[in-house]
């Protein structure tokens, strides 16, 4: 059984940064996409950046130049690295497994961790 574990989270203030971490553990190995999705309040799940096992990258529009993510493959860990935080970033944010590789099929999630950015 495949599980994410989301850590990093936290309050910063406008333009600021924060790193979140997701460890992946189980059979995750081979094709495999990693993908981070973030829930604002009052608002639907959305999709904000993916990595595949070989470094392939696509970010949301919204986020793009600001968040980076990056990936560990020894270790099976994905960060995000996120900087020009707005409070439009504030959300739960949720590490995904997609184990076909295709960035499409993310069955796999992990609990969360909440990110608050205050002007």
């Amino acid at each position: 059984q495949v599980q994410l574990v989301e850590s990093g989270g936290g309050s910063a203030q406008a333009g600021g940064s924060l790193r979140l971490s997701c460890a992946a553990s189980g059979p995750f190995y081979g094709s495999r996409c990693v993908g981070w999705f973030r829930q604002p309040p009052g608002k639907t799940r959305e999709r904000v950046a993916t990595i595949d096992r070989y470094g392939s990258s696509n970010y949301a529009d919204s986020v793009k130049g600001r968040f980076t993510i990056s990936q560990l493959n020894d270790e099976n860990i994905v960060y995000l690295q996120m900087s020009g935080l707005k409070t439009e970033d504030t959300g739960m944010y949720f590490c995904a497994g997609d184990v076909t590789g295709t960035c499409t099929d993310f069955r796999y999630w992990g609990r969360g961790t909440q990110v608050t950015v205050s002007s």
